[in-house]
């Protein structure tokens, strides 16, 4: 028997990726660490906040990770509306890979054909993922979420999209759903 499909709410969102951490720009994997926004980062989030002004956005949601929690913060204090974290937000769990550059294990995982010892797979992320956004896209809207790279990715793939590009660190993404049958989401970069 085939699992039904995952499918993401049809309620146009905003995504937003924390802003950039050293972790980063060394290109490594952070995972469930706890890093924090570099200067870069703190810039970024701010840049957001004001491009995300007059958005109409009431609602906004993020990861309790400090990274993307922060970035929130600072958001939401420019758009006058208070931060509610959802723990399922948080970034994937890349066990004895995080901390360690990223490399050609990281195409396998997102593949589905390498979990990291003591890491989440592609699939139990897209369960997660599909799931907090589902419950996020509840909350009154216009719902701005907060979050982290492979939890994006995994959205990516629910919707339709390819789940290989990566999502750009304090860059505002509108998720717009199909506008008819057979349609795709539509993502797009506020920049």
């Amino acid at each position: 028997m085939s699992k039904p499909p995952l499918t993401v709410h049809p309620v146009a969102f905003w995504f937003l990726r924390h802003g950039e951490t050293d972790w980063n720009a060394q290109d490594f994997a952070q995972g469930s660490v706890d890093v924090p926004l570099n200067q870069t980062g703190l810039a970024q989030a701010r840049s957001a906040g004001l491009l995300l002004r007059d958005k109409g956005i009431r609602s906004v949601i993020s990861s309790p990770l400090s990274r993307a929690k922060d970035t929130a913060d600072i958001v939401a204090a420019q758009l006058g509306v208070p931060v509610q974290t959802e723990d399922a937000l948080r970034e994937v769990a890349f066990g004895v890979q995080e901390g360690k550059p990223m490399s050609a294990w990281f195409a396998a995982w997102v593949d589905g054909q390498f979990t990291p010892d003591g890491g989440e797979s592609f699939d139990v992320l897209t369960l997660r993922a599909v799931g907090v956004i589902n419950r996020c896209l509840q909350r009154p809207p216009v719902v701005l979420v907060v979050g982290h790279g492979g939890v994006f990715r995994a959205l990516r793939g629910a919707m339709g999209q390819d789940r290989t590009v990566r999502t750009r660190n304090g860059v505002p993404v509108r998720c717009e759903p199909p506008a008819g049958a057979g349609g795709g989401w539509t993502i797009t970069y506020m920049d």
